[in-house]
């Protein structure tokens, strides 16, 4: 099944074309790595994921909806790259804030609040404000807000940024953990090597177009034509066309 789908995807910003007739899809329980350079298109993609910008041409669908229908949004998981979180708030005070957005009740907040905290490392720190939080923790915590509903489909930008090798080592047990349980993950990243640990594919973005789409299977580990390998040779490229390997 199907549960995301871009369909000739444009979005352009004046004169830039961020996102240039991307076609991709994601089926559920996968892991997708969504990897380019900076500037590629990635988060303009997912904003589109989102919904909270729409495409000037082509098709997105979420769950097989709109991404902007609030009962789409409802089952979607969101970690920026970037988070800005009140400062004076403790890291318990903001997943009972971002809970009662979601329509949590008050017992449900805590339960899910308190394993959460536990699986990102947060336990202790649970109590204190995040202004006192370095970046990493700070990842940590938007990774706890990101799961709070208990999410079909977690969008997360960039999300392996600031944190240390236990921090990165739990959340792509994490992330495992989600996929055996039947949830859909889609990342953008420039870690390779954590893509080629977790992904089950890989998309490449390069000026907003997908140059390369595969089975992490397939390439992973082989030593001639690794991740690492691969990214550096359709960037490499100037005319770069859509290659495309499959399990």
């Amino acid at each position: 099944m199907e549960l995301v789908k871009l369909s000739s995807v444009t979005k352009s910003f004046g004169a830039v074309r961020a996102v240039d007739a991307l076609d991709l899809s994601l089926g559920q329980g996968e892991i997708l790595g969504f990897l380019g350079t900076n500037g590629a298109g990635k988060t303009t993609t997912i904003k589109m994921l989102l919904g909270l910008i729409a495409p000037d041409a082509g098709g997105v669908a979420v769950f097989g909806a709109d991404p902007r229908r609030a009962s789409t949004r409802r089952r979607i998981g969101f970690m920026p790259e970037t988070a800005h979180y009140y400062p004076f708030l403790t890291a318990r005070e903001l997943l009972r804030f971002y809970g009662g957005l979601c329509g949590m009740d008050a017992a449900g907040i805590a339960s899910r609040a308190g394993e959460l905290l536990e699986k990102v490392g947060l336990a202790e720190a649970g109590g204190r404000q995040l202004k006192t939080y370095s970046k990493g923790m700070l990842q940590r915590a938007g990774i706890a807000q990101a799961l709070l509903h208990d999410p079909d489909l977690l969008i997360l930008d960039e999300p392996f940024t600031g944190l240390d090798p236990l921090a990165r080592i739990q959340f792509r047990d994490l992330l495992l953990e989600l996929r055996a349980a039947g949830k859909t993950v889609f990342f953008s990243s420039h870690e390779l090597s954590e893509a080629e640990l977790i992904c089950d594919r890989v998309a490449i973005l390069k000026a907003g177009r997908c140059v390369y789409e595969g089975s992490v299977r397939q390439i992973a580990g082989d030593g001639g034509g690794n991740l690492e390998r691969i990214f550096l040779d359709v960037l490499g490229r100037p005319d770069a066309a859509r290659k495309e390997v499959r399990s």
